[in-house]
This record gives C-alpha cells, structure tokens and sequence, in this order.
C-alpha cells in the first residue's frame, strides 16, 4: 500500500466500532502533477496546482519528497523552472504571481503583475512567463527588480513553453491548435504550426526535436522537425497530458493534468509508470443501482476498485468531464454541480451532455429530488436551488452561510448541510430547521433509513442523527479528510482573471443498494467504503 498524506505507513487509520472502513483505491502519492522540470540535482520537480505544492521524484525508485509544502507562501503552483545559478521560478497560478525559491529556500516575490501566469522558462539568467488566458502576454521578468518587460500579447491560452535550438521561444495556443514563437529579445510572432491537436505543452528533445503534448482525452504526442516540418503522432493512452522533461539521455517523462502521477513515455508511445496516477479529489461520490461507484475528480468522471480494468493506481477514468464536483446517480443517468457555475447532465451510455443550468454561485452538493428535479446546493448564494424537467431554476431555501450538500429522506424531506453554519438542517415550505448544529464543517450528507449521516471535515469524522429521536453520534475517526493535521494555509482563490482558479474542497458521501457508505477521503485521495458490522461483530 503507498503511503497517504496522513500516515506514512500506508494503512487506514480511520476508527469505528459500528463500521468497517476499506479503500477502494490506494492513497494518491503524487498529488496532481502539472509543471516538470529536472533540477540540478537530478530529480524530476512537479507542480502540483490542486495539491498546492511542490515535490521531486526519483526516476529511478519512484521516491517522491515534498520541497514546496502546503503551507509555503506558494499558492497554486502550475509551472516551474530552475534558472542558471540553481533558484527554482515557480508560477503561482490564481494569485497572479510569480516567485524564486532560492537553492538555501528562501522564498522572495518576482513580479505580482502576470494575471494567472502558466508557462515558465529560464534561458540562462533570464526568465520568461506566460499568461494562460484569452489575449494573454508573454513577458519577461526580472528577479533582480525592473518593470516587466512585453514581449507580445494576444495568446489564446498560453502554456509549458521552452527556448528551441533556433534561439526563438516556442509556446502553445491551447485555442486555435496552434503553435508560435518569437526571439526572447522580442519582434514579430511568428505560427510555426497549425492543426496540432489540443496543444498544452511544447518541449524539445535532447536532438531539438519539437514535442507538442495534448490536453485531450488520447494522450496524443505529436513531434515536429523543425528544419522539414515533419510529423510524427502517437497516441499514448495517458489522458489529460500536461507537461514533459527530458532527463540526460534523452527518456521523456510526462505529467498528467487529469490524473497526476509520473510516466516514462517512449517515442512509439509505450508507457513505463514512474509515479502511479490517482484521484484529484476525490470531490462529490455516488453509486448507481448496479453498484458502480462514480467520483466527480474535478478535470474527470472516474470510479475507484478493482475492476479488471483499471491501472496500477486503482482507478478508472470514464471521460474527462471539466470541473465537475457535485455529483448523483440518477436511473442510468448522472448529474454534475461544478463550483464554476453550471450544472450538468450526463449520459454515460449516449456519452451526452445536457447542460441544465449556468450561471450559479458555487454550486456544490446535488441529488435528484422525489418527483424528479433536481436539487442543488449554492454554496456561494447561501441558497438551496431546484432546477425541473424544463430547466427552470427556483429557490427553495435561502439565508444561508454556505450549504455544501443536500439528500433526501424517505418521505421526501429535504437536507442541508451548511459548513459555514456547523450544521444540518431541513426545508420546511421553504424555512429552516436546525436538525443538529455544533458539527465543525459539515459537507458531504446522506440519509439511510431512519439515519442521516455527514462528514465533518473539521473533526475528521462521520456523524450520524437519527430522524426519530434527534439522537446524534460519532460513527467513525481519523477520516483523511481535508488538510492534513496540523497544516493550515491560505485557500487559493476560485476564480482568477476570469479563468478558473482552485475549487473549494469537498468531502461527499453517498449510500449504496446494499446499505454500504461511500465517503470521499480527500485528504489523501481515495474512497472509502464503510460496511456496517453485524451486532455480533460490534
């Protein structure tokens, strides 16, 4: 078993006289990865947006060691590069900021000027970022102090970027399939190619070949001869690419956006595990009536277990689905609450999308209402909303602090649980009444029989209420849930120059056909499952 964020050891920590607590996939070593970068010393070096910090791995044992931690000034890092004395430039993402850890750890700001700053890169001494937005700039900074420097603007999403052996920098147009470049001292952009399918990165080999990786669900690698243009295209099966390095002898190592984790890519498309790939989140859990637990894992649709299917990481990814967390089966059907305003319908038969609402404040925790709406938590409004067949949306409740998830019971009353309020309370005709309070934060919610059950994030612990006598209880501990013990830091902003920024973390939890829990332990990414004892067993 590998190790989790809360216990080294790689065990389940978690306590219950009532349930018994299994994994169904294994902790998530490496915690998202997005930017890398050899340094000095030989290591790969990945930024690691979601997770907020940085690690180096060992491509030769695997071995991964955290050197920016969560509670570093560093908020959001994307992107990283080691510039000629050993200092490592670190593209803070939702900030807007760009900072040097010196090779001793000090940390000092670069530039706070760049709006959600992605692709970085050193050429000697000197330092270039990109912008990852509609109309973003190319610049170059000065860590020794001066006034940002212009060198083109109108990116249409700009990314990993790397100097080519032409002496001319090479970026990605995420948007319009393009790749570009321009000299480091400025001049005239030039499009180098076109039809390059979903660019996210631009790297070149130990020969000067251009490597351009794709976002896309293929893990399409596409290389270019810069002296004849010629192509070459494979499709590696590692979705949600984001990022490429090079070691010494010239072996590429990818990262994944999509699903994290470190992997040896050969030219031919062949993959070699380095760092296994995990959950993002896990964010909102669910199961259908067949039993098939789904994850909503922010860039995708995944289910954790074994299955016959999966990889060495314990899960399976259904289809990139952007930004998705709320999350609830609902007869062959799923639907998905994003925190960036939308909520969704899909068909994973059909693989169709209905989009049924847009424009709400941080919408969270969803589930399929008794005559067959839908029910959402606005976190951001402090709303419960209802949206119906026809896609109307209506409040059902308001007033509230931040309500994170909704469930229902058996008569058809509804639930909410408000973090920001410690509690949980029902819907009477559009009022609210206090079902228990003094919880800590309260997220994911669900009601088995005549008991609702909540994760509480701050207590990392599962709560159960009985719906006849109010009685409450402790029902499980030590949940990996939410930030590891004793860290604490700056949450990271949601949105960020209008770009998506850092979603709120959020622990759910669902109900299974057989009377199982499903609970979503974000704090080390996996899901849990909790099988009730029999009495003898207690």
């Amino acid at each position: 078993m590998r190790p989790s964020r809360f216990d080294d050891t790689g065990n389940t920590r978690s306590t219950s006289s009532r349930w018994d607590l299994r994994r169904l996939n294994p902790p998530n070593r490496l915690w998202g990865s997005n930017g890398v970068t050899f340094g000095p010393d030989g290591r790969l070096y990945v930024a690691q947006f979601l997770a907020g910090q940085i690690s180096a791995v060992d491509t030769s044992s695997g071995d991964v060691d955290v050197v920016v931690p969560l509670d570093s000034p560093v908020q959001a890092p994307d992107d990283l590069a080691f510039g000629a004395d050993g200092s490592m430039y670190i593209a803070d993402l939702t900030p807007g900021r760009v900072w040097r850890r010196s090779p001793e750890g000090a940390y000092s700001l670069v530039s706070d000027q760049v709006q959600v700053p992605n692709g970085i890169t050193c050429v000697g001494d000197r330092l270039f970022v990109n912008e990852m937005k509609m109309n973003g700039r190319l610049l170059e900074l000065f860590p020794d102090g001066g006034d940002p420097v212009v060198l083109t603007d109108g990116l249409a999403l700009g990314n990993a970027m790397q100097l080519g052996p032409d002496g001319c920098l090479y970026y990605p147009h995420m948007i319009g399939n393009q790749v570009w470049r321009i000299p480091p001292d400025g001049g005239t952009p030039e499009l180098f190619a076109e039809e390059v399918d979903d660019p996210v990165a631009v790297r070149f080999d130990k020969g000067g070949v251009l490597v351009v990786l794709s976002r896309g669900p293929a893990g399409i690698v596409t290389r270019i001869d810069l002296a004849t243009g010629a192509r070459s295209v494979v499709v590696s099966g590692v979705i949600g690419l984001d990022n490429a390095a090079f070691d010494a002898e010239n072996r590429m190592f990818v990262s994944s956006f999509g699903s994290g984790g470190v992997t040896e890519m050969r030219e031919d498309g062949r993959t070699r595990e380095i760092v296994p790939r995990g959950l993002n989140g896990p964010f909102g859990v669910t199961v259908d009536l067949r039993g098939t637990v789904y994850a909503a894992d922010h860039y995708r649709l995944a289910s954790p277990g074994d299955s016959g299917k999966n990889d060495s990481s314990g899960v399976i990814t259904h289809e990139l689905q952007t930004f998705i967390h709320g999350i609830t089966a609902d007869d062959g059907l799923l639907h998905f609450a994003s925190e960036y305003g939308d909520v969704r319908t899909y068909d994973p038969v059909r693989r169709t999308t209905r989009v049924r609402a847009q424009g709400l404040n941080a919408p969270t925790g969803i589930e399929r209402s008794p005559d067959g709406a839908l029910v959402v938590a606005e976190s951001g409004a402090g709303r419960v909303v209802r949206i119906d067949e026809a896609d109307t949306v209506t409040v059902l409740a308001e007033g509230l602090q931040h309500p994170v998830d909704v469930a229902f019971d058996a008569e058809g009353r509804c639930y909410v649980s408000d973090d920001g309020l410690g509690a949980v309370l029902r819907i009477d005709d559009g009022e609210t009444v206090t079902v228990a309070d003094g919880l800590g934060t309260p997220q994911g919610l669900a009601v088995r029989g005549d008991e609702l059950f909540t994760v509480d994030v701050e207590h990392r612990c599962l709560r159960a209420v009985s719906l006849t006598t109010g009685e409450a209880r402790i029902d499980a501990e030590d949940l990996a849930v939410g930030l590891p013990p004793g860290i604490t830091r700056t949450e990271p902003v949601l949105f960020a120059a209008g770009m998506p920024g850092s979603p709120r973390r959020f622990a759910g939890l669902a109900v299974a056909p057989d009377g199982t829990l499903l609970l979503s332990a974000n704090g080390e990414g996996s899901v849990l499952r909790l099988t009730e004892r029999s009495p003898s067993e207690e």
